[in-house]
């Protein structure tokens, strides 16, 4: 494996670690309106991912990060070509960060529910911009022969990748709602029972048909790689095996599922672009790769000595922080706030 790939790899798994870290707590705020009845509730789902929301977003800004300083070509096309979708997703995280720190400053019923829909809106607006944005890089987007993007915001919103949009929303949402009943107890843990039960067939019918629409509007399944493919199944099998672990009432299993269905979706995708990072429907040769749009070896090597050192402390700093949160969080704990 040499560094470019190993590189394409690396940011494979940070964008990987991102939808699946953040997905669940994208769900969790997007559910925050229809399962939290008053103050109490509302405090009660947010306290269940206070403790984790700011340190998933690290996984996007590293996944950032790794794109600019390792593939700056694929950085730039993609930073300006889908800049204004990228800036809504910016803006709805800012709002969404700020309602997090705000909404306790004030126990006015009418500052809370102001800061409650900046929460809901910070999450299912970058839940459903993702998919749209990942649709596209599977899909193809308008690029020349000098590495820019020549559509326009329109061509971005082609029915595919809607499609995308939506199997991303619903399946953070329905992650969401297997965290809740993870980390939650009494009533809500009932709602989010009842919630992941709701979400679970539509859900199901999204993915399939965009996967099923992805056979005919992309060559992820037809190359010469069989790991779409095979990424693809063991996806549907994790998402079905998400609904009978809810009905049986084994929740941690159901969220490992929720997450692994994410995991594996992402593992289609990428596996899919290799080595190709953006494809150009204008003219297949004018696609971007992990060689035409890479740094430098010196570049790729000096980052590869500093991930090895510094990426082992971010995971166990990450772990220990899950670990010493794992307990429910209560009702009664909320009341406080």
């Amino acid at each position: 494996m040499d560094l470019n790939t190993l590189w394409f790899v690396l940011i494979a798994v940070l964008y990987t670690g991102f939808f699946f870290l953040e997905g669940f707590d994208y769900g969790v705020g997007g559910l925050l309106l229809f399962l939290g009845k008053d103050d109490a509730d509302r405090r009660l789902i947010i306290n269940s991912i206070g403790p984790f929301w700011d340190g998933n977003e690290v996984w996007l800004l590293t996944a950032g990060g790794a794109t600019f300083a390792a593939f700056p070509h694929w950085y730039a096309t993609l930073f300006s070509g889908f800049y204004l979708p990228l800036v809504l997703i910016l803006v709805a995280l800012i709002v969404r960060g700020v309602a997090f720190e705000f909404r306790s400053k004030d126990r006015s019923p009418v500052w809370r529910g102001l800061w409650d829909y900046g929460i809901a809106f910070g999450s299912l607006v970058p839940a459903l911009l993702w998919g749209v944005a990942i649709a596209n890089l599977v899909a193809g987007v308008p690029i020349d022969a000098r590495m820019n993007y020549v559509g326009g915001f329109l061509n971005l919103l082609n029915p595919y990748a809607l499609v995308g949009g939506l199997s991303f929303l619903c399946l953070f949402l329905l992650h969401g709602a297997s965290f809740l009943r993870l980390k939650t107890g009494g009533e809500m843990r009932e709602r989010a029972q009842r919630a992941a039960g709701r979400l679970w067939l539509p859900t199901v019918l999204v993915v399939v048909l965009f996967v099923a629409y992805s056979y005919f509007a992309t060559d992820v399944f037809v190359r010469s790689s069989f790991v779409p493919l095979l990424a693809a199944a063991l996806a549907a099998l994790a998402l079905l095996s998400a609904g009978w672990f809810g009905r049986q009432g084994r929740e941690a299993l159901a969220f490992a599922a929720t997450g692994l269905t994410i995991a594996l979706a992402s593992v289609m995708v990428f596996a899919g672009l290799f080595p190709r990072v953006m494809v150009s429907t204008l003219d297949r040769s004018w696609s971007l790769t992990i060689y035409n749009s890479s740094s430098s070896p010196y570049t790729l090597g000096v980052m590869t000595l500093v991930a090895l050192v510094f990426v082992p402390i971010v995971l166990v700093y990450q772990a220990w922080t899950y670990w010493v949160f794992r307990q429910r969080v209560t009702r009664t704990q909320s009341l406080e706030y």
